[in-house]
Parts: C-alpha cells; sequence; structure tokens
C-alpha cells in the first residue's frame, strides 16, 4: 500500500502503470473510496492507460484525522500526487465531490494537465445562490449530515440507494453502502465545504479539454447544472446518459467507458 504524506498523515494512492496510454487521475465521489472505480480501472488499464487513484481524506485507507478535510484540501492532494509521481500531464477525472477537487486541483496545475472529465460532478456549484439557479438547497445539505449523526449506517444506505436510478445488483449496491459507511467522523464536515464552493471562474478559465459525462435523472447534481456548467468551458462537451442516475460509470458502464477512452484517445496538443 502507498502512502501520500500530507499535514502530517497519510493520503493512500494506488499507481497502476501503463502501456504507451495517456495517464487518468481518479477521484471518488464524497463519502465513497478508490474501490467505486474497479470496472473503469480494469477498462482503462485493458486500454493501455496508466491510472492513478486515491482516497480522500478522511476516506476509504486514508487517514481520518486531518484537520482540514475541505474539498480544497482535497484537490491540493490530488495536486501534489500528480507531482510526487511525476506524472506527464494526466487527465483528472472526478465523481460528484470528487469533480470539485479534480477542478480545483486543474486551478492548481494548469497545462501540467491535458483535460479534465467530469462524471456526475458537484460543480461549479452545489447549491444555487445569484446567478446560479441550480442544485439543491443548502438545508437539504445540513438536513443530510444532520441524519449521519442521527442513524450513520441508516443514512448511508439512503445516499447509496438515492445515487442509482438504473437497478444494479444487489452485490455492487451493498458495496457502495459500505464504502459509505467507512468513511470517517470528519467526512460530513468536506461535504459541508461543498455548500458554498463557487468554481465558476476556474472552469471558465480552463484552458484543456472538458469532458462531462451526466445522468439525465440524477438526483444529487441536476442536469441543467451540468448544462450550464460545460457552457462556461473554452473547449468542453456535455455526454447526456438517458435514465442514469449519479453513478454513470456503474448504470451504464459501456456508454461510460466509450466515452472515456475515446476523449483519452483525442490529440492532447
Amino acid at each position: 500500500m502507498a502512502f501520500l504524506e500530507r499535514d502530517g498523515k497519510n493520503v493512500y494512492y494506488e499507481h497502476h502503470r501503463g502501456s504507451g496510454g495517456r495517464a487518468v487521475v481518479l477521484v471518488h465521489s464524497w463519502g465513497a473510496s478508490s474501490e467505486c472505480w474497479d470496472t473503469t480501472l480494469i477498462a482503462l488499464l485493458k486500454a493501455g492507460h496508466e491510472v492513478v487513484l486515491l482516497d480522500h481524506r478522511a476516506c476509504g485507507r486514508s487517514d481520518r484525522d486531518f484537520d482540514d478535510v475541505s474539498v480544497a484540501a482535497i484537490g491540493s492532494d490530488i495536486a501534489a500526487l500528480v507531482r510526487h509521481l511525476g506524472l506527464h500531464r494526466p487527465v483528472l477525472n472526478g465523481w460528484s465531490l470528487g469533480g470539485a477537487a479534480v477542478v480545483a486541483a486543474s486551478a492548481e496545475l494548469g497545462d501540467a494537465i491535458s483535460g479534465v472529465v467530469l462524471t456526475g460532478a458537484a460543480t461549479p456549484r452545489y447549491t444555487p445562490t445569484d446567478g446560479w439557479p441550480h442544485g439543491g438547497a443548502a438545508a437539504d445539505t445540513e438536513a443530510m449530515i444532520a441524519a449521519m449523526g442521527a442513524d450513520r449506517a441508516a443514512t448511508m444506505r439512503m445516499i447509496a440507494n438515492a445515487a442509482v436510478a438504473k437497478p444494479l445488483s444487489d452485490d455492487l449496491m451493498q458495496s457502495l453502502w459500505l464504502q459509505f459507511l467507512a468513511s470517517g467522523a470528519r467526512a460530513p464536515d468536506t461535504l459541508r465545504t461543498l455548500i458554498d464552493s463557487d468554481q465558476r471562474e476556474i472552469l471558465a478559465n480552463l484552458t484543456v479539454p472538458v469532458l462531462s459525462l451526466h445522468g439525465t435523472d440524477d438526483a444529487f447534481v441536476p442536469l441543467a447544472g451540468a448544462r450550464a456548467g460545460i457552457e462556461l468551458c473554452r473547449d468542453g462537451r456535455l455526454v447526456e446518459l438517458p435514465g442514469v442516475g449519479h453513478t454513470p460509470f456503474l448504470e451504464d458502464p459501456a456508454t461510460y467507458q466509450a466515452e472515456l477512452l475515446r476523449f483519452l484517445a483525442a490529440d492532447q496538443a
């Protein structure tokens, strides 16, 4: 097991070396872990890509007692890991809150990356504000955090169930629930930092291609927000997955993997 030291504690990561393909960094959603990417990882390795995965602070196999568990701190971890491993202009792919984290990392890395993939991403905003009517109310997020404090196991199961629109196997649903349940007590603080996170300016200033893969039936990040977000990008493309919820890589893996591999095969110049 490999760890990157950050703020005196450890962030877990995996580095799978490829056979000539582009480097890709996979960043999971709030409360989950890098294990969510298992089928995506297999497809990328089969295509020859170099793949890096990490567990957020307070999630998976990373230390749970970081003082700073913000989206910005996770983004900084991603940037530090790219530098630590000497990755050559990787593509950053973030799911849900992980999408906000890779956008934060992109701002720090600049031309050191070659693309961004937003998978059901909670960016540029998760909640409505002036000029941005998309997303759920901040009070809803706070209510969900409060519910975790009252019955954590049941709330995490509810979150796992709400993440999908297309039926998944019982085993896969159990895996998602257990990933959420394995997150640490500080993980809700990460979610709270998403409430006021505003990345509209960062998205507008990205100079690399951006691919957004978003389910039409996403219950956490409305499709309207994904449409508005991709319009901010200088070079952005949105792929809408019909009938799919918040986990497009699990609910429609064939389409998701095909679109991801197509993006990775594009000219890196």
